[in-house]
């Protein structure tokens, strides 16, 4: 009985799915994003530009299943009072942004690309959407807790003001929801070539992660080395003006100078 059930299990999507990406979810936990996540050392800058690009992936996933609901394969796990994310993320860009976030924010390119790749397969595979909600919302139920504290505690933020992305409020219970969802991908119907697709996408779905965060610091450095750059700028500036000081100065400079030493030595 016992075997019988592991072999159904071996056979469900969710489990497949967990299997084929894991080596891939190991990477991405390592990426320097979520080492800083797992240190407590996120910094507001990180975690804002984490947000921007989000935001962008989001709307495209809850466009493309909103457009594809009817599909066989998107309506089974189709929960946008649950699960939506974008109206949460663009609320915690304008409370540090502003309300023109809009204009200010920037995201690399890695995620345009994972964005063109969410509209081609809402175009030509949608069910193939299944493995991008799996990804990104089943992650996010698993770690939003965790992950949402220590956010809070690494930028000093308070009454969760910042954080609603964490927040699922129409979630009661993490743990059973995640059964509920994976219990629903599980009897999807899908042809062998269907769901060798969907494997094979979740591990794209997480690469797709992957190039983000890697972007993401590549960005994070170039805002740092010119955050260096002009305090290099502003200590040269203040090196010219002592350069530029009158000469009876640098010469009383040099008496006071004089002075201390012999009372020193006297």
């Amino acid at each position: 009985m016992e075997t019988h059930k592991m072999q159904r299990a071996e056979k469900d999507l969710s489990e497949q799915m967990k299997k084929v990406t894991m080596e891939s979810h190991m990477r991405a936990e390592n990426t320097e994003l979520m080492l800083s996540f797992q240190k407590g050392q996120v910094t507001t800058l990180q975690y804002k530009l984490l947000l921007s690009s989000l935001r962008e992936i989001y709307q495209t996933l809850e466009e493309e299943l909103d457009r594809n609901s009817a599909h066989p394969a998107v309506e089974p796990i189709y929960f946008p009072s649950e699960l939506a994310r974008l109206e949460s993320i663009e609320k915690d860009l304008e409370y540090f942004y502003g309300p023109d976030w809009k204009e200010k924010i920037v995201v690399p390119a890695a995620t345009r690309r994972y964005c063109d790749r969410l509209r081609e397969i809402g175009k030509e595979n949608p069910e193939f959407l299944v493995a991008h909600a799996y990804t990104r919302y089943l992650g996010d139920l698993s770690g939003g807790q965790v992950l949402g504290r220590v956010a809070q505690k690494s930028m000093g933020l308070k009454n969760g003001e910042g954080l609603s992305f964490f927040a699922f409020p129409g979630v009661s219970s993490p743990n059973l929801f995640k059964q509920l969802y994976r219990s629903r991908m599980n009897v999807l119907e899908l042809s062998e070539e269907q769901r060798k697709g969907v494997l094979e996408e979740a591990v794209r779905a997480f690469e797709l992660n992957i190039q983000v965060f890697d972007d993401m610091q590549k960005m994070l450095k170039v805002a740092e080395d010119q955050l260096e750059s002009k305090d290099g700028k502003r200590v040269n500036a203040l090196q010219s003006s002592m350069m530029g000081v009158p000469l009876f100065r640098m010469l009383l400079g040099i008496f006071v100078a004089v002075v201390t030493v012999a009372i020193c030595m006297s």
